[in-house]
């Protein structure tokens, strides 16, 4: 068995027994099939979906994340470029509509430290854009919990770097436009839609005209067909 797999169903059962909880109960309280508990615990975890591992691992406190390996380093890099090349073209968009941008800004405010991956402001709308661009998707928990918090410190950060404070304060979750992107959306449709009610083309028509507030997920080209920016 794989040494990663049989070091997982040794952490399950330690976990399990640590809290005093049997196998029927564990796999009652993470929402998954008793079965699929014994393989995880038995290290035969690459039968059992991705999802239902996580559910059994957050059952006991804790998360769990596929870590993608290829080459080393390069896997990394990929996703660095792809990243970058999502930046690239939003930017581009952002200051054809008459945005001031800046990316990779950091902040500390109040305890809370951390880099907003693009921020555009719109002096005459006085309106700001707080960007978070993930050309994966990791945690989505803590995704949604780090652009709150860019969210809110958004006023104060255009303050210090510009010197006036927005009325108006978007929240856009920039994601390439590609069906797996789109799956994990879908998958999660309920929180995603709460948190992000709206799409791509409405997003580019607030980039336009910045009157309210707006909280949404901009689906982008990865830019292999350079003519497209959403869809």
């Amino acid at each position: 068995m794989p040494a990663d797999d049989e070091r997982l169903g040794q952490l399950v059962r330690l976990l399990r027994r640590r809290s005093n909880k049997t196998q029927v109960e564990l796999a009652k309280l993470a929402g998954v099939p008793l079965n699929d508990l014994k393989s995880i615990e038995a290290g035969n975890a690459g039968v059992v979906a991705l999802d239902r591992i996580r559910r059994v691992l957050e059952a006991e406190g804790g998360k769990g994340r596929l870590t993608p390996w290829w080459n080393g380093a390069a896997a990394d890099r990929l996703l660095d470029e792809r990243h970058a090349a999502l930046v690239e073209r939003c930017v581009a968009v952002f200051r054809t509509r008459g945005w001031q941008v800046a990316v990779e800004v950091s902040f500390s405010q109040y305890g809370e430290r951390g880099s907003i991956d693009i921020l555009a402001a719109h002096e005459w709308a006085r309106a700001v854009a707080v960007c978070e661009v993930k050309s994966a998707f990791g945690s989505l928990e803590e995704t949604n919990r780090m652009l709150d918090v860019k969210e809110r410190l958004a006023p104060r950060i255009t303050f210090e770097r510009l010197g006036w404070r927005p009325a108006v304060v978007g929240r856009l979750l920039i994601v390439p436009r590609t069906s797996a992107i789109r799956g994990v959306v879908s998958a999660h449709a309920a929180t995603m839609s709460s948190l992000y009610p709206a799409r791509s083309r409405e997003v580019r028509a607030w980039l336009r005209h910045p009157v309210a507030a707006i909280s949404g997920i901009w689906f982008v080209s990865d830019g292999r067909h350079a003519s497209t920016v959403s869809a």
